[in-house]
């Protein structure tokens, strides 16, 4: 595990955005810079932490981190469903075969949990009965299991996400019945691939966000898969005995910072609370852990500059 005197001297080592002219133009995400080359896209994850639908600054290794955990997957999950993934030239890069994405993102749930506008247990408390299609029973509790896996769609391309059905996301001409299907039918495969390794790991796969694009002709899984900015985790062996007690699961994902920004009186609206470095360390120690817990692997971060390092692999990739 990386001391928290390593992550500390890294406060300010970070990719916090790109400029790389000679790759074309870059498209900004909330995490990922892309640029198209020649039918395929440079995806460099920076190290930039978003939450509500709001950049919030930035985590010492997030980067590293989240390319790492979602090549891992790419690449365990590939006899399941295709994916984009080419080649990752540097730990903050991957190299990705260009798709047509399709407009909904794809959230597959497990428990009812969270505390975002799209979340099952937000929508739970304010009474949501029937969450995208779904109908949730009377008398649930907070992070409780639900009867079986549910897919929630959110729309993409909006200020805010907005969690709709398959039938919405039809009638509003978004997608297509078979498509959708399609779709659903591959993200509830992926997710018990998901379930099944994260359990033989210690660990619940909460609920993750599936993206998917359309690549001659084939349906395939782009962007990430798995990490902790895309899922939720939580240890089994304390799950029975905090959900009994009615306190917090223990946590390997983005929520613990989300849930200081609610503290803070923040869900999305208004000034974004400045990040303490105290925090910023600890989410930091938070997804290295969540590394090495998920892939059994050591994490192990790179040394010097990340900007002169990450231009130095895309010279040679261009």
């Amino acid at each position: 595990m990386v001391s928290e005197a390593r992550i500390r001297a890294e406060l300010d080592n970070v990719l916090d955005a790109t400029d790389f002219p000679g790759l074309g133009k870059r498209i900004s995400g909330k995490v990922r810079d892309s640029y198209l080359l020649d039918g395929r896209r440079v995806l460099i994850t920076t190290d930039r932490i978003s939450a509500f639908d709001r950049i919030l600054g930035t985590i010492p290794f997030k980067g590293q981190v989240l390319n790492q955990i979602a090549a891992f997957w790419f690449q365990k999950t590939a006899a399941v469903g295709a994916n984009h993934m080419l080649a990752v030239p540097d730990p903050n890069v991957m190299i990705v075969a260009e798709c047509e994405q399709l407009p909904l993102e794809f959230i597959v749930r497990g428990y009812v949990t969270g505390v975002t506008k799209t979340s099952a247990w937000y929508n739970y408390q304010q009474g949501v009965r029937n969450l995208c299609g779904n109908p949730l029973p009377e008398g649930l509790r907070k992070d409780q299991q639900l009867a079986q896996p549910i897919l929630t769609p959110t729309t993409k391309h909006e200020e805010h996400d907005r969690n709709i059905s398959r039938d919405e996301a039809i009638r509003e001409g978004l997608i297509d019945g078979a498509t959708f299907d399609e779709a659903a039918a591959l993200c509830f495969r992926l997710f018990d691939a998901g379930v099944r390794h994260a359990a033989a790991r210690g660990l619940i796969l909460v609920d993750t966000k599936y993206e998917i694009g359309r690549r001659h002709g084939q349906l395939v899984v782009s962007d990430e898969i798995h990490t902790p900015d895309s899922s939720r985790y939580w240890y089994t062996d304390t799950y029975a005995e905090l959900f009994q007690q009615g306190k917090d699961q223990r946590k390997l994902d983005k929520e613990y910072v989300r849930e200081w920004l609610v503290s803070q009186g923040f869900r999305g609206d208004g000034p974004i609370p400045v990040l303490p470095d105290e925090i910023r360390i600890e989410a930091a120690r938070r997804y290295i852990q969540a590394y090495e817990l998920v892939t059994g692997l050591e994490f192990q971060p790179v040394e010097g500059p990340i900007r002169d390092r990450v231009r130095q692999a895309l010279a040679r990739v261009a």
